[in-house]
């Protein structure tokens, strides 16, 4: 008798954990709410396990369904890779790839890691700098894609998915104790500092800007030395630094948009293939 682990089961399986209902996952898969549910259970008599508790409408895991999630999304992915690879290994190029540091150094090894693997003969060019520039990049048509904040000024991207941003302070400092609150922000212009600055008004605290920066690196220096706290994409919080809010006294923050534009004229099919694969899987990372 044939145990293998079915792909479509464990696709719908993960759109369900992704979509949180079985009507969205089957819009994603292409089946009906019925379907969705035999197929379920299919999965189920396939591994001998529940995996969804009892109460199907608030589509709780188990911890056998914590467990499969892990191992289904290493088998997609792989899966994915391979169909990729077969399908277009025969697409070369080079392409320009723009994005901040912050989102090349938290989001992006994997992806480009895999995506790598998968297109061995498409060279990327990974241009590092803020997202205003990048902007200006691409209008020039000095990169091919970039993935960056949203700004209202930009012309409308792709939306990739909504990043929570958070308040940072260093492990074993108090600098949100301080008055006014010392920050670390990145120069005018920057949607992070933007943020920050409006919620702290919004709430009437008083803060003074400490140290201004125009990378991540040059922001870790100042909240791991305790001299100010900075707000960071939850994607980038790290073991040397602690999430601080509400506890604190400071305010929620509202998420920002990460977005994929494009070069309007000229876009090789390199570069397609490249802007697709990190729009399909940070989305389906979120």
């Amino acid at each position: 008798m044939n145990h293998d682990l079915d792909i479509a089961l464990l696709r719908t399986f993960v759109a369900i954990v992704d979509t949180g209902s079985l009507t969205s996952a089957g819009r994603a898969v292409g089946r009906t709410q019925p379907a969705i549910t035999h197929q379920i259970y299919r999965l189920e008599q396939s591994v001998g396990r529940k995996l969804f508790d009892e109460n199907r409408r608030k589509l709780t895991l188990t911890r056998d369904g914590e467990n499969l999630l892990e191992f289904a999304r290493a088998i997609l992915r792989l899966n994915d890779e391979a169909r990729g690879r077969m399908a277009t290994n025969d697409i070369a190029g080079h392409v320009k790839l723009g994005t901040p540091d912050l989102y090349a150094s938290y989001i992006l090894p994997e992806v480009l890691e895999n995506f790598s693997r998968a297109h061995p003969n498409i060279e990327i060019e990974l241009r590092c700098t803020r997202s205003v520039h990048l902007h200006t990049a691409l209008e020039r048509s000095e990169i091919d894609i970039a993935l960056m904040t949203n700004q209202p000024e930009f012309r409308k991207g792709e939306l990739i998915r909504n990043e929570p941003l958070v308040w940072v302070g260093g492990h074993n400092t108090s600098p949100e104790l301080r008055k006014p609150l010392p920050l670390a922000v990145l120069p005018q212009g920057s949607v992070y500092r933007h943020i920050a600055l409006e919620a702290l008004r919004s709430a009437g605290l008083e803060w003074s800007i400490r140290s201004v920066c125009d990378s991540i690196a040059g922001l870790q220096a100042a909240v791991f030395a305790g001299l100010a706290v900075s707000v960071f994409p939850h994607c980038a919080l790290g073991p040397n630094l602690r999430s601080i809010g509400a506890n604190e006294g400071l305010p929620n923050l509202q998420p920002v948009e990460l977005v994929m534009q494009r070069r309007t004229h000229g876009l090789s099919e390199a570069a397609e293939q490249l802007a697709q694969y990190i729009s399909r899987e940070l989305s389906e990372a979120r």
